[in-house]
């Protein structure tokens, strides 16, 4: 087990994931506080730092692309104090933090992670119900729909149509954008049979942010939506059954390779999939040790 706290929170590693649990001082930060304690497995890490600095270092994990659904929404642009992948370190725990990353270093390169962008999100995104205020609106997220409710600051055009309920099947594409500079930023969740043209002053559909603190937290707003709608890198739904080529028969091995080769390649993936069961708790150690091994036997035989 490796594990270092600070006062900004905890990371711990026991070899097949990360806990982190925010800290409870008063500077740290509300979006890391809203979500509260985060496991991240490894099967969702592609790296993991530690950045010296001149008064503290810090430790910085680097997740997989499309395993995290507040990255995704967000892509990335989360200022650092809002950021749960992040741990300010003070110098005396600079051992402890090089440790760290040497024992995720080895557990990634043992488990042999897959470097590349994740088909399906490994972590669930903030819980539901959610709610947060910034801008000019009140946004909320049961699961099932989101609610904006407009205040003094909204625009009078925009809240005349009152507040605006959007069911989750209708939402096509969610846009969080950071205030910068004299650029106000926005949470927009663009809807099916509408168009995004108005700005989002004018958008009833949309957030405004005007660079406050609490603008972060509309992130999670659309980091919950976002966990629940299609992965962007889900593969391709399967043509109809009579659009696709027909299969050769049972006992024909496929062109450029003998049967037993086919058979291997089939157990190699069983086993791959019986270790994803496992790290994700659907088996038990004494379930996956079984099915490993009658895996192992029959790959023994072919």
């Amino acid at each position: 087990m490796a594990e270092i706290t600070q006062r900004d929170g905890a990371w711990s590693f026991d070899g097949e994931a990360l806990r982190i649990v925010p800290g409870r001082d008063r500077g740290v930060h509300a979006v890391r506080q809203t979500l509260g304690e985060l496991t991240v497995p490894l099967t969702a890490l592609a790296g993991v730092a530690y950045e010296p600095g001149r008064k503290s270092g810090r430790l910085r994990l680097r997740l997989r692309e499309g395993a995290d659904p507040l990255l995704q929404a967000t892509g990335g642009k989360l200022p650092d104090a809002a950021d749960p992948y992040q741990l300010s370190v003070e110098p005396e725990r600079r051992d402890l933090a090089e440790y760290l990353v040497d024992e995720v270093r080895r557990a990634l390169t043992l488990e042999q992670v897959p470097p590349g962008p994740c088909d399906r999100y490994v972590l669930p995104g903030p819980s539901v119900p959610i709610s947060a205020s910034a801008g000019d609106a009140t946004a909320s997220f049961d699961g099932e729909r989101v609610r904006l409710d407009w205040n003094w600051k909204t625009e009078e055009s925009k809240k005349s149509g009152g507040p605006r309920s959007i069911l989750l099947p209708d939402v096509e594409m969610v846009e969080w954008v950071p205030a910068a500079g004299l650029e106000n930023g926005y949470l927009r969740f663009i809807v099916a049979k509408a168009t995004a043209t108005a700005a989002p002053k004018y958008d009833p559909h949309a957030v405004v942010l005007y660079g406050f603190k609490k603008d972060p937290l509309m992130a999670l707003i659309a980091a919950a939506v976002v966990a629940r709608m299609p992965h962007p890198g889900a593969p391709a739904k399967a043509l109809p059954a009579q659009a696709t080529a027909p299969e050769p028969p049972a006992d024909t091995p496929p062109a450029g390779g003998d049967e037993s080769d086919v058979d291997h390649d089939a157990l190699l993936r069983r086993l791959r999939e019986l270790g994803d069961l496992h790290r994700s708790g659907i088996l038990t150690e004494e379930e996956f040790s079984t099915a490993k091994q009658a895996v192992l036997r029959r790959f023994s035989g072919a």
